[in-house]
């Protein structure tokens, strides 16, 4: 797969980069994502695999952009309440990156739809905050063998890990909580999204071009309040509805 020249510029601090390079570089063109949500993890996401060269950027999201969403979601303007987020959204990363083709899906990704929106993709990022959702993006990606990247944030804290086959995002929530609450009811401080966020953009890169460890089978926990940092193993849960002995 060729670049041009115009590409062999843009993305230059990757082609010298000996984890990436030109054959990572090409794997990133050749790829096709699902982000499920573009609200304040989805968008920082999307800006940088956008940025990074990924070849087909699938964003599925139901809602119009308001103007509570921009205190975090970096990827909208006041011009684009009202639109489609998805509309603004593929607007706004085509003109960041042309060579990017942007798929926008205006829907509620669920358990109807799912199987035919992660199949056909390479890797699937999840950043709602709807664990209904979660659940039906994580029994897709197990079911096409699809890499799942998930982050969640609330408040001060924030959380990225990565599913690949077992353990999967059930074994670590195998049931909603029943205290689960949503940003909008408990508050979340703007630019933990954006670390978060960039977090999964870089685990994705990660998995994708093959360089380092990605957080497979490992949950990394950011806590903004004491800029603390801490990683936990995710164990595959036997009795899982999804992925265990006997989905």
């Amino acid at each position: 797969m060729l670049f041009s020249e115009a590409e062999v510029e843009r993305y230059a601090r990757h082609l010298v980069l000996r984890e990436i390079g030109g054959p990572g570089q090409q794997r990133l063109k050749a790829t096709k994502v699902l982000i499920v949500g573009a609200g304040g993890l989805g968008a920082p996401a999307s800006l940088y695999l956008a940025a990074a060269g990924v070849g087909e950027i699938v964003l599925v999201d139901p809602d119009a952009a308001d103007l509570s969403n921009l205190q975090r979601q970096v990827l909208f303007r006041g011009a684009d309440i009202g639109t489609p987020k998805v509309e603004a959204a593929a607007a706004h990363l085509t003109a960041l990156n042309p060579h990017v083709k942007i798929t926008p899906v205006e829907a509620r990704l669920d358990a109807a739809n799912a199987a035919e929106l992660v199949a056909g993709v390479d890797l699937v990022l999840d950043g709602t905050d709807d664990f209904a959702t979660r659940f039906a993006v994580n029994a897709a990606c197990v079911a096409h063998g699809k890499t799942l990247v998930s982050g969640a944030i609330g408040r001060w804290t924030g959380q990225v890990g990565v599913f690949s086959g077992r353990p999967c995002y059930q074994c670590l929530v195998p049931e909603i909580p029943p205290d689960a609450e949503t940003c909008a009811a408990v508050g979340v401080v703007g630019a933990l999204a954006g670390v978060i966020g960039s977090m999964m953009a870089l685990e994705a890169v990660k998995v994708l071009t093959g360089a380092g460890e990605p957080l497979a089978g490992r949950l990394l926990i950011y806590d903004g309040l004491a800029a603390e940092t801490r990683t936990v193993r995710i164990g595959a849960d036997p009795g899982c509805p999804v992925c265990g002995a006997r989905p």
